[in-house]
């Protein structure tokens, strides 16, 4: 990890080395879940990627790769509706499917793909993802499998973005209030 600390970020929440190690551990439950199952795995983009890869290439139980890239944020404003920007090329009829997100927050925007995946009959539905901001939910999800279970602050870093920057930072830090207002 990179000694200096970006001068938007407020405090370090998270290194490198405890998101491996706990992206080892929700593989090992992957796996042992999956075994013989050849899930499709389908990465939200664009900030799942650096989550998606580290969990992906731990994963034995012949995983399948697959993207979506869902836009429902315009700057620090979510979107009533989510758009759908690009579409999953496998199918995943009859298909075990885990949704591999890097936060889920209210949950609005993941609620409605996954009721949209619903309706092409896969045989299972999980959710992945690296940040649960479980006290900004606003519908009833919960993730089947978390790495931080975090609070109700910005965070960026390890793919978790603030206006596409920050995403590069190989640790998730809790951003400076004065970035996002502007001050």
């Amino acid at each position: 990890m990179t000694n200096k600390l970006d001068k938007r970020i407020k405090r370090l929440l998270i290194l490198e080395n405890e998101i491996n190690d706990r992206c080892q551990s929700l593989a090992d439950r992957i796996n042992k879940d999956y075994k013989g199952k050849n899930p499709i795995i389908v990465g939200v983009l664009k900030g799942c990627l650096p989550f998606y890869n580290n969990l992906f290439l731990r994963l034995t139980c012949e995983p399948v790769m697959d993207f979506m890239i869902i836009s429902s944020y315009s700057g620090t404003k979510q979107m009533g509706i989510p758009k759908i920007v690009a579409d999953l090329r496998q199918n995943i009829t009859d298909r075990h499917v885990i949704i591999v997100e890097d936060i889920v927050d209210t949950g609005r925007t993941l609620s409605k793909v996954i009721a949209l995946l619903k309706l092409r009959n896969p045989k299972s539905i999980k959710i992945a993802c690296l940040v649960d901001k479980y006290e900004a939910r606003k519908v009833s999800l919960k993730p089947e499998y978390v790495c931080f279970p975090m609070p109700n602050v910005w965070l960026v870093g390890y793919g978790l973005d603030y206006n596409e920057s920050c995403r590069n930072l190989p640790y998730i830090g809790e951003l400076k209030p004065s970035v996002y207002k502007g001050k």
